[in-house]
Order: structure tokens, then sequence, then C-alpha cells
């Protein structure tokens, strides 16, 4: 386990992090344009999707950093959190539509006379809301108790992973299956009655970002230096001596795998209304890898590192694609090269070793300084 995320240092960072994080909005809507204190609606946008990535990251790292389990697959528990948002955001569109319809215009177009029965009640808020961590939550418990009952691990249960959202994308992206097809759920106008475009709407839906994400960390950290989260860690480092002792790894590893896919559909709920726009891509076997990524490029098994290469990546991404848009994806193919082979612990780790160095000069310097006196 990496010892920085519980240090006196961390936890200071995490605040400093926390508060700067929360006055970017409100610098938003209080300095005008062109003041030396205003951060753009685009930038806070941006940040804001971020920390969505970052929430996703670290309901990877929960089962690959601490349980050993490697998902590819995901992005279909983050696409399905927000498709499960985004079909309270296409009711509460209401006539406002092109087609001036109750019905969303795709279905329109479509020629649906009705809404589909798993449509039903999805103009209420709240049912929507517990959709998000269902359909994840029930979809992974399912998966993962056939998978884990078969004792499927390694690369073998990465594959099949990645399978399962290959094939929620595919089927997606069918025009009769009711989900938008190519195009998904876009032209939102309403969450709970107030404009999705309206500043103190963006500036909201971005602070309960940021509070779910802080909540999630601390959720997360409670659970790996809980006995559970010791037990999880003899799962990833001996499965077979935690079986001889008495414990069924079936549960502990149904349990992390079903509340890592609830987080990561609860990042895609909070990333639809502030992106304005959810379609099958998002399932796309890419974006899973590119979750993978993040946490090795921060650190897996540390909390911290993921949510630090979610920003890192997804900055550098940002920068690189309006650069070089046909490149990044050879970037990325080669930042994760180098990651592996240089920096196997990730920036966390990095920064442990040049501290670890840092301390061993130090010591180094003190004994001969000793030696020294000695000989005098």
């Amino acid at each position: 386990m990496n010892s920085s995320l519980f240090s006196r240092p961390a936890w200071s960072g995490i605040i400093i992090c926390t508060v700067i994080l929360a006055l970017l909005p409100i610098l938003n809507l209080n300095f005008p344009a062109g003041h030396a204190l205003h951060i753009s609606s685009y930038a806070v946008g941006l940040v804001a999707k971020f920390m969505c990535y970052a929430l996703a990251a670290l309901a990877l790292d929960l089962v690959w950093g601490y349980t050993g389990i490697l998902s590819l697959g995901h992005g279909v528990f983050f696409a399905l959190g927000g498709y499960a948002h985004g079909m309270y955001l296409m009711r509460a569109i209401g006539r406002d539509g092109v087609y001036q319809s109750n019905l969303p215009d795709f279905m329109v177009f479509l020629d649906w006379k009705s809404y589909p029965w798993y449509w039903a009640m999805t103009d209420n808020f709240w049912y929507c809301m517990a959709l998000v961590v269902l359909v994840p939550g029930v979809l992974a418990f399912v998966f993962g108790y056939f998978a884990f009952r078969s004792r499927i691990k390694g690369v073998y249960f990465s594959i099949i992973t990645q399978a399962m959202t290959f094939a929620f994308m595919l089927m997606f992206f069918r025009n009769n299956t009711g989900f938008g097809g190519n195009n998904g759920f876009t032209d939102f106008k309403r969450i709970l009655g107030y404009s999705i475009t309206a500043p103190a709407t963006k500036a909201a839906l971005y602070l309960v970002t940021l509070g779910l994400l802080l909540g999630a960390l601390l959720l997360c950290r409670w659970i790996v230096t809980s006995k559970l989260g010791r037990v999880l860690q003899a799962v990833r480092d001996a499965e077979s001596r935690l079986m001889f002792i008495g414990y069924n790894p079936l549960w502990f590893k149904l349990f992390v795998w079903t509340l890592s896919a609830i987080l990561c559909g609860i990042a895609g709920a909070l990333y639809v209304p502030q992106v304005g726009i959810i379609n099958p891509s998002e399932m796309s076997p890419g974006n899973s890898i590119e979750m993978v990524i993040w946490a090795a490029v921060g650190g897996r098994g540390s909390l911290l590192g993921p949510i630090i290469g979610a920003f890192s990546v997804n900055g550098l991404k940002s920068w690189f694609t309006a650069a070089f848009p046909d490149l990044w994806l050879f970037a990325l193919g080669l930042l994760f090269i180098l990651v592996t082979l240089l920096m196997p612990q990730g920036i966390l780790g990095l920064l442990d070793q040049f501290k670890r160095k840092l301390k061993s000069d130090a010591s180094d310097g003190s004994g001969i300084s000793d030696a020294k006196q000695e000989a005098a």
C-alpha cells in the first residue's frame, strides 16, 4: 500500500486542491471576462469533466490496485450511469424539441409511438438516480458472480470484460433499442426545472461533482485501511493462501467489483449534464483502456494516483489533440509503454522514490559530518 495517501503532507495537499477547485466556479461567476481573477466557463467545464474521469479512475483503482482485478470494461458502467441520467434529461426537454412532441426527437424520427417499458417513470429525477446506481451495480453483480465463481482471473477476466463492453456498445448503436443509436442523447434543456446551460446550474453541478469525488476518495480510503481492505489486498497478493485459512474470496471480490461499478456509474451520471451528450462511443474498449492508463500513470494502489493520472493524462490530451490531432493515440500508447518501463509505480511512486533519495542523502551527509567531528 502506498503510504503517501495517509501522510500529513498528502492530507494538506488534498485540502489545498479541494479549496482551489471549489474556488474556480466562484471566480467564474463573480468576476467578469477580462478580469485577472476570471476563470472561463470553458476551463470550469473542462475541470468538471476531468473530475468525472478522476472518479472513474478511482473506482478502477479499487479493483485493480487493491484487489488485483484488471478490468478492461469499466467504460460500460460509466456509460450506463450516463444513459440512466440521460433518460431523465431527455424527458425533461418536454415539447422544446425540434418536433415539439412529448417524445424525444430521435424517437419521433424513428416513428416510435410511445416510450418503451424500460423508460417507464424516468421523468422522475430520483428514480433515475436510483437507476444510476442499480443498473451498473446489478450488471456488475451478475457478471462478477459467474466470472468469480468460475475462478476466471488474470488476462482471461480482462478479455471478457472488454468483450462485454464491446457487446453493449454494438447493442446501443442500434436504432431500435431506444437509446438514440449513433447520436445517443443530447440537446438537454433542463435539470430539476433549471436551465442546464445557466452558469449557476453549471456551477452547482461542478460543486456536486467535486463533493462526490472527495466523498468517494474518503470512502475508498476507509475501505482499504479497514480489515476488509487487508483481505482485499490478500486476494491480490495470495488468493490461494487466503482460501487455505478459511476465507472465500468470491464475496470479497464481488463486493469490491460491484462497488467499483457503482462509483463508475455515478461518474458517468455526473459527466452527462456537464458535457451535454452521451452516446455509445463512451462504451468503446479504447475508453476503458484509457481508464487503465490513468491509474497506471498516476500510480495504482494509492487512490490518489489515479486521480492525479486522470487530470494529467486528460490535460495532456486536451493540449495534444488541439496541437497534433492525428497523433494522440500514438502518444497515448507511447506514454503507457514509457510509464510501464520507467515508472512502474506511476507519478506517486516516482515522488516517493525522490523523497526517499533526499532522506538517504541527508542521512549520509549527517553521517559523514559526524565522522569528521569524531576524527577531529
